[in-house]
C-alpha cells in the first residue's frame, strides 16, 4: 500500500511539489530532516536539499527543475523512418517474419541506423510511437470452425487461412 500511495504522488509534477511542500513544512514546525525523510519515505539528504532549495528561492526552489535525462538514441529523423517502417511488414524490409515484435525492431534498428537498442526498449518505442504489439492467434489444424465460432468474442470473425 505504501509503494502504491507514493507511486501515486510521484505521478505527476503537481502532486511532487506539494509532497515537497509538506516536507518543508514539516521542517518548519520543528521535525528534523531525518524524521520527515521517514515518514515521507525520501532520503535524508533529499529533504536537506529541499530546505534549502525553499531558503534559497522561497516556494520557487520547490518547483520541478529541468532535468537533461539521457539524450535520445535516434533523432527524429530517424524516429519519423521508424514509423515509417512499422507500417510495412517485416518481410517487406527484407527481415525474417510477418508481424513486428520487440527482437526484430531491434534487429532492423542495429542494422538501418547502427544503433544498438535492447528488445524492451523497442517494444517501449512502439507504444510511444502509437503502436501495438499483436500476436497472431494460434490456429488448430483440422479444427471445427462452426463450433470454434460459438466461442469467438468477435462473432463475425473469419477463420484465417492455414500457411
Amino acid at each position: 500500500m505504501i509503494l502504491g500511495l507514493q507511486d501515486e504522488i510521484r505521478r505527476s509534477e503537481e502532486s511532487r511539489y506539494d509532497h515537497r511542500l509538506h516536507g518543508v513544512l514539516l521542517v518548519a514546525q520543528g521535525a528534523t530532516c531525518p524524521e520527515v525523510s521517514r515518514l515521507l519515505g525520501d532520503a535524508p539528504r533529499t529533504v536537506e536539499y529541499w530546505v534549502r532549495r525553499f531558503e534559497a528561492k522561497g516556494l520557487a526552489g520547490l518547483t520541478e527543475g529541468q532535468r537533461s535525462g539521457r539524450p535520445p538514441r535516434l533523432r527524429d529523423a530517424q524516429l519519423r523512418e521508424v514509423d515509417r517502417a512499422l507500417r510495412q511488414t517485416p518481410r517487406d524490409l527484407g527481415l525474417t517474419g510477418t508481424l513486428w515484435d520487440g527482437k526484430t525492431l531491434s534487429a532492423w534498428i542495429e542494422q538501418r541506423f547502427q544503433v544498438h537498442l535492447r528488445v524492451r526498449q523497442c517494444q517501449r518505442l512502439f507504444r510511444q510511437r502509437g503502436f501495438r504489439l499483436r500476436k497472431p492467434r494460434p490456429l488448430i489444424a483440422h479444427a471445427d470452425w462452426e463450433r470454434q465460432k460459438a466461442h469467438k468474442k468477435t462473432p463475425g470473425a473469419k477463420p484465417r487461412p492455414h500457411g
